[in-house]
């Protein structure tokens, strides 16, 4: 059985995911466990060509030809081992670790001096930066730390959008759970978060990791036998009889050509 991902290993995929090829927009390492727990909980079972690309891109173009074959080759085997753990957990246990941001660093180092990036950052990069963290700042102090991961599960719903085409008011409220830690959009939203702040209320930035576990989990099983039902084989054409002349055109019956025994 392959092992989940060491601290080691998850730090060396961020760094590598943020190697990709520009202009490409990869998901870091917390958006990317969000990510996958959202590709998990599909009614569908989804194939790993579909939900591997969106990783490397939040508007999904693809990777050039020319990307170093070395580089993704890492890139997707360590993201196979952390979609692999995360869904043996949910299976096994009802419930994973989120990799999450520290509530406690706030972008500072051990010293607590603001960490200086290693390349100068386009004007472009900055602004995206400030917008982000001032959306996260909007929110309640026991969402922050998670708007990320959230956001990472977010792209995974849009990419495929099965959860949102169900019809089960069960995971309607479940996935409200789970989206209440990004910045409110509609007024829709806005009373949706106001029933779960007097129904269910989160104290601190514990309880709220602790609901999240437990709404992707309640998902995992809601939408589980869906994603793992045997389809029934339908045939396109009718089902050939013994006497009937075989489909290949030899003019023998059946029986006697493809269809001996």
């Amino acid at each position: 059985m392959k092992q989940d991902l060491t601290d080691q290993e998850l730090a060396e995929l961020d760094d590598l995911l943020a190697a990709a090829p520009a202009p490409l927009q990869p998901l870091d390492i917390v958006m990317l466990d969000g990510y996958l727990c959202g590709v998990l909980v599909q009614p569908e079972l989804l194939d790993e060509s579909r939900w591997m690309p969106p990783i490397f891109d939040v508007e999904q173009r693809p990777l050039p030809e020319d990307a170093d074959a070395q580089w993704l080759e890492r890139c997707q085997a360590l993201i196979r081992r952390r979609y692999e753990a995360l869904n043996r957990a949910l299976a096994e246990d009802g419930g994973f670790d989120p990799v999450l941001l520290d509530a406690e660093s706030d972008g500072e180092d051990e010293e607590g001096a603001e960490a200086e990036p290693e390349v100068p950052l386009s004007e472009y990069e900055q602004q995206a930066i400030d917008d982000a963290k001032a959306l996260q700042e909007s929110l309640p102090e026991a969402s922050r730390p998670l708007m990320p991961w959230v956001a990472g599960f977010e792209h995974a719903v849009h990419s495929f959008p099965g959860l949102l085409d169900s019809s089960d008011e069960s995971v309607d409220l479940t996935l409200a759970r789970i989206f209440r830690h990004l910045p409110v959009q509609t007024d829709e939203d806005r009373e949706m978060l106001a029933t779960l702040d007097q129904e269910l209320p989160l104290a601190d930035v514990d309880e709220a990791v602790d609901d999240l576990i437990m709404a992707v989990a309640e998902l995992w099983d809601l939408t589980s036998d869906q994603r793992y039902a045997v389809q029934q084989v339908r045939r396109d054409t009718p089902k050939v009889g013994r006497n009937d002349p075989c489909p290949c055109g030899s003019g023998k019956k059946f029986k006697q050509c493809h269809g001996k025994d």
